[in-house]
């Protein structure tokens, strides 16, 4: 089971009571800082804006492909360790809006991580050191050290060198 904090919602559901979880105006200023990273070929130019402006926690030598979305709400959710890579137009979310409540769950990607292109990590989720994820994998669980996995459902292809 994934790391989730869960909020029961009243009322309509919860995407309909979004600024009653998470400020208008962070949301706007996430939103204008991530478009802007999303478009920039300049890593480190990437990685202050993710940390300075957003509290993500980024190790050393990790790059973030063109059109990574990091999550909008709660980005400052997110940490990644040293020289991983998180593939092009990859999501991470921090947070899940249901019909009748809100869950919100860190998530932590190792170092040396390989994430491929077009993935979604949902909340919650701890991806260990070394690990590789195939391009187009919904991650939902968490990932072993070393492990090599993709597809959806996400299943385990096996072992990385360096296991």
């Amino acid at each position: 089971m994934r790391r989730t904090d869960r909020y029961v919602v009243k009322g309509p559901n919860s995407l309909w009571q979004l600024y009653h979880t998470v400020p208008f105006t962070k949301v706007v200023k996430n939103f204008l800082i991530l478009q802007l990273a999303r478009y920039t070929p300049f890593i480190p130019l990437k990685n202050r804006l993710y940390r300075r402006f957003l509290g993500m926690k980024i190790g050393k030598k990790t790059a973030f492909a063109l059109m990574a979305m990091p999550d909008v709400m709660f980005p400052e959710k997110i940490s990644v360790g040293e020289n991983s890579i998180i593939g092009y137009n990859t999501t991470i979310l921090t947070h899940e809006y249901l019909t009748k409540e809100y869950r919100l769950g860190d998530v932590i990607i190792g170092s040396d991580v390989m994430i491929g292109a077009n993935c979604t990590i949902l909340p919650g989720v701890h991806i260990g050191d070394g690990a590789t994820v195939g391009a187009g994998s919904v991650v939902h669980k968490d990932i072993a050290p070393g492990s090599v996995v993709g597809g959806n459902p996400l299943r385990e292809l096996g072992k990385g060198e360096n296991s």
